[in-house]
């Protein structure tokens, strides 16, 4: 069965939608989301990833596609058929596209079409009996093929975006570093200076202080 579904634009990560009562009868429904956020996060880096993939996590699957830099997300139990996971995300894509279409790029508050959720609720109970005529038909549709797409642990994807945090901190934090290293090097220059001509200067200021005396008693 679908248990959620999210929609996000990927040159940001930012969530467009989602189907908002999904996830009422999935244990941990939040830590799910939350992966859910950390794969768009992934995707908004330009990592080249299959525009579609399945990737597994517990006792669920996310599966996704990528169609004009729009993620189209749902998570299903690993039984659910595949094809019809991929089926019910290209008819939200379908919708949504012609919906919304000229407003993905402008879009600048997260959840901005909220609205859509309607569509998914109504689109989400047509994929939810395996069973039904119609979803038998797709699913011996032979013109739509999936076999072909990639399927990988959740853990491995996140990983790689973990590792480049990492370098992103480190590299943050070399640039820190080195900064105050400038400013420590130019204040001990200052003071090496200051400790070479210190004397000079001293000795030039009596020098001048006698001979200013010196004028003043004649």
């Amino acid at each position: 069965m679908v248990k959620l579904t999210m929609i996000a634009r990927v040159t940001d990560g930012l969530p467009l939608a989602e189907g908002l009562d999904d996830g009422r009868d999935v244990p941990d429904a939040d830590y799910y989301k939350q992966q859910v956020k950390s794969l768009f996060k992934n995707l908004s880096r330009g990592q080249n990833e299959p525009s579609r993939m399945s990737v597994e996590t517990g006792s669920y699957i996310f599966h996704y596609i990528i169609e004009g830099r729009v993620c189209y997300l749902t998570m299903c139990d690993r039984a659910y058929p595949k094809k019809l996971s991929f089926q019910y995300l290209e008819d939200l894509k379908n919708e949504f596209e012609r919906a919304y279409g000229n407003q993905i790029e402008t879009a600048a508050r997260p959840y901005a079409f909220i609205k859509f959720d309607t569509f998914i609720q109504k689109t989400k109970k047509l994929y939810q009996d395996t069973r039904t005529q119609r979803n038998i038909s797709k699913l011996n549709d032979e013109l739509y093929e999936v076999h072909q797409i990639m399927t990988r642990n959740v853990q491995e994807v996140l990983g790689v975006g973990e590792k480049l945090d990492q370098v992103s901190q480190m590299s943050s934090r070399l640039t820190s570093e080195s900064r105050i290293y400038a400013e420590k090097a130019k204040d001990l220059n200052r003071q090496a200076l200051i400790r070479k001509w210190a004397p000079v200067a001293i000795v030039l200021g009596v020098v001048f202080l006698l001979f200013w005396v010196k004028n003043k008693l004649w």
